[in-house]
This record gives C-alpha cells, sequence and structure tokens, in this order.
C-alpha cells in the first residue's frame, strides 16, 4: 500500500528505526573510552615535581587525595602520570595485573646502574635473574651472616665513638655498603674494596643531578666512574674464574647461572646487577636506621624498653663476650616492632614507577599506553583508616598484624625487595650493640626532613656517640 506514493510500512515501521537509531547511539556512547582520572598537570614538561620534591610528601599527597580522591593524574619529571593511594590499586598494579604496568626509570638512571639490572625488567630474564638474587639473599642464606654483619657493625660504632660530631645518615650508608660488599664478594681483597667505594661514591653523587655529559659535570663523572666500577668488577670476576671455586655468594651464584639453554650471564650482566644490589641496598638501608636512632632518641621510655629486651641477650651471652644468635635476632619482638613502625613513618619509598604497556581501565578510568603510573605507599601508610594517628610513632599499633596491602615497606609482588630479610637483619644488630655498649646524643634535633632522594631526619641526624663504661654497662 501506497500513501502519495510513499510505501505505507515504511511509515509504520518508522518507531522502530528511530529506537534502533537511539540504541546505536547509546551503544557507541559506552563504547567510548573512559575518562582520565581528574587532577592537575602543572606547568609545561615541568608539571608538579617541584611542589612534590620541595615539601612533605604527604601533604602534596594527602592535598590532591582530598581534592582528587583515591586515583588522580599529575605530571612529574616531564611524565604524565596517575597516582594510586589505596591498597586495593597498589595490589592491581604489582600483583594482579602486574603484566600491564612494567619497570620504568629514566635512561639516563638505567645508564649509571646498568641496563640489564634485576628492576629493570620483566618476564623471563626478571624471574631468573630474581631467582639466583633472591637465593643469596633467603633466610636460609643470611642466617650464617650474623658474626660477619655483627663485626662490621661493631666496628663502624667504635669508629663514631669519641664524643665527635658525625652524620649519621653518612656512616649509615658506609655501613651499609660494607655490609653489601660482604654479601655480594664475601672475603674481598682491600685495594677492590677501595675501587668500588670510591667510584660508587662518585656515581651515586651524579646519580639524581642534570644528566649532562660536558667534562666536569655530576654526571658526566658519574658515567665515567661508572666505567671503571665495570673494570674493577671484570677483574674481580676474572680472579674467581681462574681460582675455580663454586662461591655461594651473590657473585659466584651469578657467575654460575645458567638459562634452559645452559647460557650463561656476560660480565656486564653481572657488572650491572651488582651495581643494582648496590643501588637498591645502600641508601634505603641506612635511611631506615637513621629514622630508628632518631625515634628513639625522640621517646625516653621506649628506648629505656628497647634496652631492657636487648641488655637480656646481652647477659645471656656474657655481657657480650659471645656473639649474637641468629636465634637471638629472632627473639627481639619489641625492637622488630620499632623496626616495623619506623618503616611505615619514614615510608622509604615513597611511591614506586611503573608504565602502563596498554590503555588500562581501572575503577572506570583510563590510565593510558605509556603513562607513569605510582602505587603512593606513603600514602597507604600514613592513612587512618589503617592506621590509627598515622603522624605518631607508636610501634604498639604493630601488636595486631595490618590489614592486607595496607603495609609494604618493600613493594609487593614480583618486584618486592628480595633483601628485605637482610635489610632487617643489619637493623637488628645495630640496635643490639648501640643500645648495650653505647649512648648517644643527637646535635641540633630538628624535625624537618630532606629527601637526596629518600627521606632522612633534617642534616643527616648529627650526633655523638659514646661507648659505655664495660665496668658498668648503663653508664
Amino acid at each position: 500500500m501506497e500513501m502519495g506514493g510513499f510505501p505505507f510500512y515504511l511509515v509504520l515501521s518508522l518507531p522502530v528505526l528511530l529506537t534502533c537509531i537511539l540504541m546505536s547511539i547509546n551503544k557507541r556512547k559506552t563504547k567510548q573510552r573512559p575518562k582520565l582520572p581528574p587532577g592537575s598537570m602543572g606547568l609545561p614538561y615541568i608539571g608538579e615535581t617541584y611542589k612534590l620534591y620541595s615539601r612533605n610528601p604527604n601533604v602534596f599527597f594527602s592535598t590532591k587525595e582530598k581534592r582528587y580522591g583515591k586515583i588522580f593524574k599529575t605530571n612529574l619529571l616531564g611524565c604524565p602520570s596517575v597516582m594510586l593511594t589505596s591498597p586495593e590499586a597498589a595490589r592491581f598494579v604489582l600483583v594482579t595485573h602486574a603484566h600491564l604496568f612494567k619497570p620504568t626509570y629514566p635512561k639516563c638512571k638505567e645508564q649509571l646502574i646498568g641496563p640489564s639490572a634485576l628492576f629493570f625488567h620483566q618476564g623471563d630474564y626478571h624471574t631468573r635473574l630474581r631467582k639466583f638474587v633472591q637465593g643469596s639473599l633467603s633466610l636460609e642464606a643470611i642466617r650464617n651472616l650474623v658474626s660477619d654483619i655483627e663485626t662490621i657493625a661493631i666496628s663502624a660504632l667504635e669508629s663514631w665513638s669519641g664524643g665527635h660530631i658525625v652524620n649519621t645518615y653518612e656512616e649509615m650508608k658506609k655501613f651499609s655498603f660494607n655490609i653489601g660488599i660482604f654479601t655480594i664478594f664475601g672475603r674481598l681483597d682491600a685495594k677492590y674494596k677501595e675501587e668500588l667505594k670510591e667510584n660508587y661514591l662518585i656515581l651515586d653523587k651524579g646519580y639524581n643531578s642534570f644528566p649532562s655529559i660536558l667534562p666536569g659535570t655530576l654526571y658526566k663523572n658519574a658515567v665515567l666512574a661508572r666505567k671503571r666500577l665495570s673494570q674493577t668488577l671484570s677483574e674481580i670476576i676474572c680472579q674467581r674464574k681462574e681460582r675455580r671455586l663454586e662461591e655461594k655468594d651473590l657473585l659466584g651464584r651469578l657467575m654460575n647461572a645458567t638459562d634452559e639453554k645452559g647460557d650463561i650471564l656476560t660480565e656486564d650482566q653481572i657488572s650491572d646487577n651488582i651495581i643494582g644490589v648496590f643501588f637498591a641496598a645502600r641508601d634505603t638501608t641506612a635511611s631506615v636506621l637513621t629514622w630508628i636512632l632518631k625515634y628513639l632518641h625522640d621517646d625516653p621510655t621506649l628506648l629505656e624498653a628497647v634496652k631492657v629486651e636487648q641488655e637480656a641477650i646481652y647477659e645471656q651471652n656474657d655481657k657480650g663476650s659471645r656473639p649474637l644468635t641468629w636465634a637471638q635476632t629472632r627473639e627481639m619482638p619489641l625492637t622488630y616492632k620499632v623496626i616495623q613502625e619506623s618503616l611505615r613513618m619514614a615510608s622509604i619509598v615513597s611511591f614506586t614507577f611503573r608504565e602502563a604497556v596498554a590503555d588500562v581501565e581501572y575503577q572506570g578510568y583510563l590510565i593510558p599506553k605509556g603513562w607513569k603510573v605510582l602505587p603512593l605507599f606513603r600514602s597507604i601508610h600514613h592513612n587512618p583508616d589503617f592506621f590509627t594517628d598515622p603522624e605518631s610513632f607508636n610501634p604498639s599499633r604493630f601488636e595486631v598484624a595490618p590489614k592486607p596491602n595496607t603495609f609494604l615497606p618493600f613493594g609487593n609482588g614480583v618486584h618486592a625487595c628480595p633483601g628485605n630479610e637482610l635489610a632487617k637483619l643489619e637493623m637488628f644488630i645495630v640496635v643490639h650493640h648501640l643500645v648495650t655498649k653505647f649512648r648517644w646524643e643527637v646535635v641540633e634535633s630538628k624535625s624537618g626532613i630532606q629527601y637526596n632522594p629518600f627521606p632522612v631526619p633534617q642534616g643527616g641526624l648529627r650526633a655523638k656517640f659514646w661507648k659505655k663504661s664495660s665496668s658498668n654497662n648503663g653508664n
């Protein structure tokens, strides 16, 4: 049937046609990419890096979270970034969907450490390397290191004693570096020790400097020092090969590491991973140890309670005439809670960098491919929903285990710090000898925090140390 030449069936089907068109439009809308998280990107290129590093990061993170919520965008170091402040988000990025987020560092920093270092990779190469690194730092491996770490700790503490002012953080860096050398190489020739220390110090000074290759700049000096480090490590490796000994330290494990095809690591791969271990272990451990001393100094009641716990062990060992045992380091419950609370309060690693390898949707927001993704450990550790009165130092809060994914001082997932048990062992041993054999006084105690790049007490905690009289352990 037609109406004035127009097919009548088309008139009848017009509502159906319109409905289909509207449904198609709505379907397209639902298929549109989710929106970016809220937030401010700051100035072009510079972004908001200065705001983050020029003050307490707690202020920067909490201000952003109050304004935008638990997921927000910003611009750091010239990179568009998404920051995540919830335990669930940290688990999403680091554990359940870790394959969507790769570790990322600026190329200038990769060059100084070495592109083959463990924490620059994921997948099979990372899994293989982590097995060997973690094997040399496992509980089974480090339980045999107690007496050696104790010897290094006592030597360090005695070098500070005498009442002269020392920069605690700088001294702790020397101590943790010596532990690193022993863990990696075992007994090492003094010549090589000095070469490694000297050149690593130059590398460290240039690591966070502007990456200029002009002669005389900190970065250029660091690049040259990195080459000398490789040369020294090559000589050490060559000596090991000539001796044909299968050492069980980290260097020995790396030299004997093979893949499923029987291929061994190259010297460059071994060097990159050794320097990576130095980088990961030295400043972070030194920073935590410095904070532990400050927190104990600032709370005399807590310090006295820790002394009581440690002096009981000191008496068991005939007033320190016998060395600590592995079992004794496992019997320091109050000291352990002090360490945990120091890790939470200081949050040495405020966040970790990842990069989205594909467009990722999280809680209705888009994380574009190539954007940096930063789970904010510091925000989680200072959230009152998880830790009551979070700005107060209170070790007793760890009498009850924290909620899952709310306490992440060593990260989480496949890239969690493989040396966390060694770091804690260092802390147990230093605290034991510090409170039983020494006394200390902080000079010019300040409440501020400085970042280089890890947070440390203002001025590195300048302090004086004295050895207690052997006739009267309390004085």
